[in-house]
């Protein structure tokens, strides 16, 4: 909203405030105002929940060592959804659509994880939605993002088409174009793929952050780093110089989505300055699945969805020990890692708790990092 004040409303009464409308200085604005909204509300958050008696729960089963969080104020995750929204909406362009599909599936998961976390909290047990029920709910968020987006493709506003990384000539259309015209009452139905693969992609980004989530500033750690990643492919793809020179699709109204990123990163380190170790909030699950549902959000905004086991490397390999955990157990009764998800495996090795977030953050970069050279290496 500031901007449409600023630039669009005022600029032509006060030159100087030309400035607003560059994307990098409404980013760096956008970053430090939700780096200063987290900072400041979190110790007025973190009161709030300690009244409201909203503690986290440690499962009996895990490291002995966790026992001691009991009764650490949760849900703190509403102070990152509060410290990444408000920013966006004051620093972006409000005419851009893609930000508001971008906001609007941060508050949808968001939502789902308030839900889970209200359920904990009033019956006081470490269980809240049924999983089937959370699937559901993260499912129909992700339809609901990928129904906005197909109305945009109908105008020209946004491509259904894949970005292959290191193959710059094949570009898939998750578009189904097999429908005969004599059958205009089922042209919807060429969208299903293109929907499925939105909720598919919405509902594993959220659910492995929120596997992560489960060391002192470990899964916002790791968003940081992702989402700077992220801020770099959506300047860069809505970019004419760095998009030609890159060979990327140009998509303006991507470029938009770089204040968004900015946002999150700012919102996150100022999150990380309570949830270090030893944490005094924990994010709960309205953190974790918010910032999954952005990350995949931004993802396949930019067409780079099959860059996310990259960008969020850390968040990939911690669901992937959690399936292969379940799946080998029901098959051959054997489990592969002392414990899942992966970083209590280590911690089962004897690595202490700060060793395992250092070292995964170490990973985290290194996969993003090899993320973004992907972009030249087409």
């Amino acid at each position: 909203m500031l901007y449409w004040l600023l630039y669009e409303k005022l600029f032509p009464f006060f030159h100087p405030f030309r400035i607003f409308r560059y994307l990098t200085f409404r980013t760096a604005f956008a970053f430090m105002t939700a780096l200063l909204i987290a900072l400041f509300i979190g110790p007025w958050v973190i009161q709030k929940l300690r009244e409201f008696q909203i503690g986290q729960f440690i499962r009996e089963d895990g490291p002995q060592s966790h026992l001691k969080k009991s009764g650490t104020p949760t849900m703190g995750g509403v102070l990152i959804v509060i410290a990444i929204l408000l920013p966006t909406v004051l620093w972006a362009d409000p005419a851009n659509p893609l930000v508001w599909i971008a906001v609007g599936s941060t508050f949808l998961f968001a939502a789902v994880g308030f839900t889970d976390d209200y359920i904990k909290v009033v019956q006081r047990r470490s269980l809240g939605l049924t999983a089937r029920a959370k699937l559901l709910l993260q499912a129909g968020a992700g339809a609901l993002v990928a129904a906005a987006l197909v109305v945009l493709a109908q105008f020209k506003m946004f491509s259904t088409q894949l970005s292959v990384p290191f193959v710059k000539a094949w570009k898939p259309d998750l578009l189904w174009h097999a429908w005969p015209s004599t059958l205009p009452h089922l042209a919807l139905l060429a969208f299903v793929p293109f929907v499925l693969w939105v909720m598919l992609v919405l509902t594993g980004s959220s659910n492995a952050v929120n596997l992560t989530d489960g060391l002192d500033g470990l899964a916002i750690g790791c968003t940081i780093i992702a989402g700077g990643a992220l801020a770099v492919l959506t300047y860069v793809s809505g970019n004419v110089v760095f998009a030609d020179y890159l060979e990327l699709r140009r998509m303006p109204l991507v470029g938009e989505l770089t204040v968004f990123c900015g946002s999150m990163v700012g919102a996150s380190i100022g999150f990380l300055w309570y949830n270090a170790h030893p944490a005094e909030v924990f994010m709960g699950d309205v953190g974790s699945l918010a910032l999954g549902g952005a990350i995949g959000t931004v993802a396949v905004i930019i067409r780079q969805e099959l860059l996310l086991p990259f960008i969020g490397g850390i968040f990939i390999l911690e669901a992937l020990s959690v399936m292969l955990q379940v799946g080998s157990y029901k098959l051959r009764k054997k489990r592969i890692f002392k414990m899942a998800p992966l970083h209590h495996h280590f911690e089962q090795l004897g690595w202490h708790e700060s060793k395992v977030i250092a070292r995964f953050w170490i990973g985290a970069l290194v996969f993003a990092l090899f993320a973004l050279t992907t972009l030249k290496l087409r």
